[in-house]
């Protein structure tokens, strides 16, 4: 019996996402997930702990390989860490996960899907230039300080810390589906001041011991997806100015 075209595109997608791991992906890939496994089942995690911090892990690392695929497996992510985020009383994070980061997964998928490398199977990926660089980070800077008076006006829980989370990972998550290099020096910042979160909500019975491993792992990606596409878009020769962000 012949194969279906539905049957034939789905092979299709599937070679893509699998073709041009190397090694050292691979292995990063299997020891993550077996850390995360294994010490959510020795603390006895909640089974959506656990789900949702592996198809984080699956997330970053598909993101940092440059795979279409990271933006189905961050849908899911978005959503269960929504709802971890939600008993823990984390209600910025609930918003930004539900509100931000599921449209801009299709916003992402879309926008990566018309600029892969027929030949690594990897998106191509770029960097800003100097100019561009220096517009984006002082961007990043009034943004969060001008986030945190409000926050502060508001009587927040450590309001500039909150600014910072919140505004960094917005720019982040653009630079992303933008395919910037300088996504993960913003992404580094981010995961820095969630463990800290998370280790304070674990420490006083709301969170869980995956998610800070969720993070922790989050952030070892983030230096090292931080090499790769620093070289990777060096490679390309690809530079930008930030008008053309």
């Amino acid at each position: 019996m012949s194969e279906s075209c539905s049957e034939k595109k789905i092979k299709s997608i599937l070679k893509k996402e699998i073709y041009g791991w190397k090694k050292w992906e691979v292995v990063w890939l299997a020891v993550a997930t077996a850390v995360i496994v294994g010490v959510s089942v020795y603390w006895k995690d909640s089974a959506i702990g656990i789900f949702a911090a592996l198809t984080g892990i699956w997330c970053v690392i598909l993101t940092g390989k440059g795979k279409l695929s990271s933006f189905w497996v961050g849908t899911i992510n978005t959503i269960l860490y929504a709802i971890v985020a939600w008993k823990a009383r984390y209600w910025g994070e609930v918003m930004l996960n539900l509100i931000y980061y599921v449209p801009m997964n299709f916003v992402g998928m879309y926008m990566w899907s018309k600029n892969m490398n027929s030949q690594t199977e990897e998106v191509e990926k770029k960097r800003l230039s100097p100019k561009g660089s220096v517009f984006a980070y002082l961007s990043v800077i009034v943004a969060t300080l001008g986030y945190g008076f409000v926050l502060k006006k508001l009587n927040g829980t450590l309001p500039f810390v909150d600014a910072m989370s919140t505004i960094f990972s917005v720019f982040a998550q653009f630079l992303c589906v933008k395919r910037y290099m300088e996504q993960w020096i913003l992404w580094i910042v981010v995961d820095v001041v969630t463990v800290i979160m998370w280790v304070y909500a674990f420490l006083h019975g709301t969170g869980d011991m995956a998610t800070v491993l969720m993070w922790s792992i989050y952030l070892i990606n983030a230096i090292i997806m931080f090499v790769k596409w620093f070289k990777d878009s060096k490679n390309s020769g690809q530079s930008v100015e930030a008008n053309n962000v």
